[in-house]
């Protein structure tokens, strides 16, 4: 997505509560995040969420937030990449408390992740999740954000979007438009309006 369609997401969106709890969520990042490159950013074994770390790079670069400027955590990242795309898993082990982990669950969280959030929890990272729904990691969560299909008005990706979009304009109130429908109409709209822009989601 670029601008304009997450501008038109958050036209579609603006009386269905998710842009308040996007926004919210952001900000809390936002507010957490103190250290460059401390705010770490880590998927589960079979996604890894390069398209919103990326995001959160342009929007710490654009706001002149250098704690904003993540770092993306591998799997399996392979050998001879450049040193940002070289992060492992145990990257997370030495997380503590000047740190943020934001984990994106686009499936249930494993055992070897949970069991790393954890210990990233005793040691004083702040840990921070946006999944499809899982109970298990959003316990360990300080904040969580579920995107849970067939019932909330936008994709996962579109989540993404919006709060890599939020983190970098703070305070920024809720878009309107009159005579938005509200979320039992939202989801087949903005279907279509995505099916338009004909553009792919990560995975």
């Amino acid at each position: 997505m670029n601008a304009a369609q997450v501008e038109a997401l958050r036209a579609l969106l603006a009386d269905s509560g998710w842009l308040e709890r996007t926004q919210c969520f952001a900000r809390a990042l936002r507010g957490r995040s103190r250290t460059p490159h401390g705010l770490l950013v880590v998927g589960t074994p079979t996604y890894e969420p390069w398209h919103l770390t990326a995001h959160l790079a342009d929007e710490s670069r654009l706001a002149g937030l250098p704690e904003l400027a993540p770092t993306l955590v591998r799997w399996a990242p392979p050998p001879g990449g450049p040193p940002h795309l070289s992060i492992g898993i145990d990257r997370i082990e030495r997380a503590g408390r000047a740190e943020t982990l934001l984990v994106i669950g686009s499936e249930a969280a494993p055992d070897p992740l949970l069991e790393r959030v954890a210990d990233a929890r005793k040691a004083g990272a702040a840990i921070f999740a946006l999944d499809r729904g899982d109970d298990d990691l959003d316990t360990l969560a300080h904040e969580s954000l579920a995107v849970r299909a067939e019932i909330d008005p936008l994709s996962f990706d579109g989540a993404q979007h919006l709060v890599s979009l939020a983190v970098g304009e703070p305070g920024r109130p809720p878009a309107r438009s009159g005579g938005v429908p509200r979320q039992r109409d939202a989801r087949g709209m903005l279907a279509r309006m995505l099916d338009a822009i004909s553009g792919s989601q990560e995975g």
